[in-house]
This record gives structure tokens, sequence and C-alpha cells, in this order.
């Protein structure tokens, strides 16, 4: 009787567990997904859309065909998700297809979100997923990177706007110029022939002319041959000598702007002469720049160059310039009203009389000179009262932009972009002038309206021919031209002599982007050259190495970068151009705060 009991009982059970234990092997799970991909593989922004497309099959198998199947695809970050609707399925033999094309507009959020396919099968309006893939992680946003004058937290507030001005003293009107004194073979000894004596006249000249100094560089160099040793001690020696030949030439400066360096085992200055040196090819340059920019060590570097055709010719020509002292300067003009005529404008700006005893070149020189832009902002206020001229308004107008840039407060930056855009208007009324068209531009830039901004900067450029302004023009116009996705022609707005890290950056942007790296990572050196706190240089280089695959110098330049600001520390984190190096216990190691000693 209790035999019969368990009997039953068993078969029972076996009649209940019979369909799990046949589904678990005669059914096994099928990847749906497996087929599913995105192309390109990588989202990226291009001008101000995210095009990509998505396809793959639904495989039927014999055995199995799935019910009622349905595929979704969701794009979704932390902040913000986007769910498409869903796809038409198209029934083959073996499988259902699918694709589909997709045009995004641009939103911020997408930059740090992730592509994710999704099927379903079964009852219909299910919510849960059956199984998820995901295609792609984040949206390559290099564009965005370009420099227009937007305000980032923790970084230096970028100078906008275009003064008119007698050009004494705008800071945006600094010059730079770069002064080379030779040395012999192996030597720190300092001998005033010809040619050195010419570049020291020369420097005199260019500071009388420039008196209020920005910087003053003096980097010994070396050339690669074995005559000019084996440390960088006599580069250095180099440069010490050159110091204290222009302090015996009453060439008085401050220390703390004073910088003096020396560089060797380094190829940056030969590279810099490579670029100019016109007894190349192109093809011939192009092997050159293989090597400098493969990543490998100087003496490897070296022995590669040395096997390119024609090398010893090179050599012979360019070497002979690197044993030498660089001294770059930056420095503009530092001109102002005297005394008595400092007495007739205070006396002016006192008063409510629409009559003064200096002219418009005076006041243009007050406005100049005063220290505060609330001072700026009297001078040109009076003005405006005195004399019916562009002048006062369009430089009224670029004290208010530059007071905006300085408010955290978006009521008050629109209130005084709105106050900068009627003083403009009623400039424009007076002349048509490039620099009110440019600071008009400027604006339209800063309120996200680049369209617009491209069509009057491009105007301003028309109406002069003035190197100093086309500098900031076409520099803000390449900007504008790298976010619009015309890559090769921003490349042409910056053959400029330029002092600013941005300007740099800017252009090795437009090369990168353009998919010339060597000319990109030259133009990223320079703004590194030019300020090694923006950290904007060193990404470019991180973003170089990374498409060269050099894991290990994009590494070390990411460290570099990303120190330097918090908008790029948080970028390098889901920019997908580091994707391959992402998941190396390297990378996030770079990222760990630094722990004191006293933390230890």
């Amino acid at each position: 009787m209790i035999d019969r009991l368990f009997k039953k009982i068993y078969v029972l059970l076996l009649i209940v567990l019979m369909p799990f234990v046949a589904s678990s092997i005669i059914m096994p799970e099928t990847d749906f997904l497996k087929d599913s991909k995105v192309t390109p593989g990588k989202l990226e922004f291009e001008r101000d859309s995210v095009r990509f497309e998505v396809s793959g099959s639904i495989p039927i198998e014999s055995a199995l065909s799935p019910r009622n199947p349905t595929v979704k695809l969701l794009l979704k970050s932390s902040e913000n998700s986007m769910l498409f609707e869903e796809f038409e399925l198209t029934k083959n033999v073996a499988a259902y297809s699918y694709k589909k094309s997709f045009v995004l507009a641009y939103e911020p959020w997408m930059e740090g979100a992730f592509l994710e396919i999704q099927f379903f099968q079964g009852r219909k309006n299910q919510t849960q997923a059956q199984q998820k893939k995901i295609l792609a992680r984040g949206v390559i946003t290099t564009p965005l990177l370009a420099k227009i004058g937007k305000v980032n937290p923790d970084e230096p507030i970028p100078q906008v706007g275009l003064f008119i001005s007698t050009g004494v003293m705008d800071t945006d009107l600094s010059r730079s110029k770069e002064f080379l004194i030779k040395f012999e073979a192996g030597s720190s000894s300092l001998k005033m022939n010809t040619a050195n004596k010419q570049a020291i006249t020369d420097l005199k000249e260019f500071l009388t002319e420039n008196s209020s100094v920005v910087s003053f560089r003096i980097t010994g160099t070396q050339s690669p041959e074995s005559s000019e040793g084996k440390s960088s001690k006599l580069g250095m020696d180099r440069a010490e000598a050159v110091k204290r030949m222009l302090e015996a030439s009453n060439i008085a400066l401050r220390d703390s702007i004073v910088e003096i360096k020396s560089r060797w085992n380094d190829w940056f200055d030969f590279r810099l002469l490579l670029r100019e040196y016109e007894d190349l090819s192109t093809r011939r340059k192009d092997q050159y720049y293989a090597v400098l920019l493969n990543g490998a060590d100087y003496q490897s570097q070296s022995q590669a160059l040395k096997k390119i055709p024609g090398f010893n010719q090179v050599a012979s020509d360019l070497f002979p310039r690197l044993r030498a002292v660089k001294v770059e300067v930056v420095a503009k003009p530092l001109p102002g009203l005297n005394q008595s005529q400092n007495a007739l404008l205070q006396k002016a700006l006192e008063e409510t009389s629409v009559n003064s005893e200096l002219d418009l070149a005076d006041w243009t020189i007050a406005g100049e000179t005063a220290p505060r832009l609330d001072d700026k902002a009297k001078i040109y206020s009076k003005m405006t009262e005195l004399f019916s001229s562009v002048i006062p308004y369009n430089n009224l107008a670029v004290v208010k932009m530059r007071l905006a840039q300085r408010t955290l407060d978006q009521v008050t930056k629109i209130r005084l972009w709105k106050e900068a855009n009627e003083l403009l208007y009623q400039a424009a009324k007076i002349e048509r002038n490039p620099y009110v068209l440019h600071n008009q531009g400027q604006i339209l830039v800063l309120q996200g309206k680049t369209w617009e901004a491209y069509k009057i900067l491009s105007d301003a450029s028309v109406l002069t021919r003035n190197q100093d302004f086309l500098k900031f023009n076409e520099s803000l116009r390449g900007a504008l031209d790298i976010m619009r996705g015309d890559y090769k022609l921003a490349t042409l707005r910056f053959e400029y002599p330029y002092s600013e890290p941005k300007d740099f950056f800017n252009k090795g942007l437009a090369y990168f982007l353009a998919g010339d790296y060597a000319n990109a990572s030259l133009s990223f050196e320079e703004s590194v050259m030019a300020g090694r706190n923006y950290g904007y240089g060193f990404y470019g280089l991180a973003m170089v190495a990374a498409k060269s695959g050099q894991k290990e110098v994009a590494l070390l330049q990411l460290d570099k970068a990303i120190h330097a600001s918090e908008l790029i520390y948080q970028k390098a984190l889901v920019d997908p151009i580091f994707e391959e190096i992402r998941s190396s216990d390297e990378f996030f190691q770079i990222f760990r705060p630094s722990v004191s000693n006293n933390e230890k």
C-alpha cells in the first residue's frame, strides 16, 4: 500500500517536472541580440546632431520560433533617457531582420549616455525585456571642445570682445616674437658675431616699441650631435649665458616674468624647423613625422630617422640651428595720458557738461589705460555724451560683455548681454564697423546661436584686412567651423601668429578632426608650451596618442590634463575616444586622488 502510494507520488512529480527538465535540455537559451550592431561603432556628434544606424536579426530556430518578437532601442544616461519606437521586423526563412537610421538633435546629457537594444517576446505590452545589449557607450563630442569664450568652472575666465582702440593698451594686441642666439658646437661661450649682434639689436627695438613685457622665455637648446654632450647642462649653460649678456646690455626685466629652461633629447624644436624646411617633399616629411609621433624613446627615434633617405643633408641644414638659445617675448606698447591730461579727464567725468578739452583720441587712450572695467565703463559712458563716434558705444558694449563673463547669475548675464547688444546697435547706426560685427557675433556665440554668429563674423572679416583684427575674428570663425563640421576649412583659419594656448588648442583640434595627426600633435604641443597649466593641450595630445594606439603615451598626457581642470576630469571619464584604454587598471589609477604623507 505504501509502496503504491510512493510510486504515484513519484510519477506525479515526474509529470510536473518534465516540462522544466525538457526545456533545459531541448530548448537552450537563444541570444536573440547577438547580431545587433550600430554603425558607426562609436556614436559621434556631427554638426548639431548624432547620426547612426542600428541593424540586426532575430534567429528563428527549428525547435522554437520567438513568439510576438519586439525590438526596442533606448538611449539613457543618469540624467535623462530617450525610448524610440519599436523596430519594424521583416520575417525571413531563418530570422527576423531589422535596420533603421536615426538622426538625433544633440543634447548635452547624451555625452555620457549608453545606447541599449532590448528584446521582448510573449504577450504584448511587456515592461521587462527578456534580453538587453549595449551597442555603444557615450557620444564622441570632440568638436564641442572648441574654445569659443564660454566660462567653465575652475578655469580662467576667457577674454571676449574687441575694443576699438589706438592699439596701445588692449591686451588682445600683444605681440610675440622669437629671437635666436647661435652657439658653436659643444660650446656655451657666447660670441657676438654679426648674426647674434643683429638678433640683440632686433630684440632691443622690439622692447622699445613694446615696453610692457608680458612674458620673457629663454630656452637653451642642443642639437643631437655627439659634440653637444650627453646631458641638458649645455643647454642650460647657454641659457644662463644669454641671460647674463642681456643684463649687461641694460635690458631690464622683472624676475617674475623671466623663465629660463633648456631642452635636451627632445625632437620638438627639430619638428618646428622641419615644418618650415622647403627642401623636402610632403611625402618625405610624412616619413619624418611618422617616426617623430610614434611614441618611441628618443634614441629609438634617432636611429629610425637616420634610416630615412637624405637624412644627412637634413641634419646638416637643421642641426646647427639647434645649437642655440631661443628668446621668446610677448609684449605690448604702454602709453597713456600725462598728468595734466588726467586732471582734465577727472574734471570732465565729474561735470555734466557736454564739452571737453580732450579730443576723441585722448579719451580713447584714457579708456584703454583704465585698470578696472568699472573705470572703463565711466569713461566710455561719458564719451557717448561727448562724441558721435562708434568707439564709445562699441567699447562700452565690450565692458558689458566682460562683466557678463564675471557673473554666475544667469539673469544678470542675460541683462548685460542685452545692454551690450543695444549699444552695438547704436554703434552700427553710426558706422558699419568690423569690430562691432565681431562683438555682435561673439554674443550670439555665447547665447548658443552659432549659425547666426557665423554669418556676422564672416561679414566682419570682409570689411578689413587688419591682421590684428583678423587674427581674433578668424580664430573664432575657425572654432565655429570645428563645431559646424568643416574641419579642413577650420585649419585655414588659424594661419596667424598666436600666443594664447586656447588658439593653439583650437588649431590642433581642427587638424585632429581633419585626420592630420602630425600637425595636430604639433599644435597641441604649442598649446602646452604657451601655458603648461592649460590642460586642454595635454588632452589633445592624449587624444592623438589614443587614436594612434599609444596607450602609455595617452595615459601620461591624460594624467596631466585631468589635474588642470575639473571639466576635463569629468569628460575624460566618459569620452569614447579612450574606450580602448578605459578598462585598464592604469586608466583608473590616474583618476584616484593622491594620498598625502599625513593620510598614509
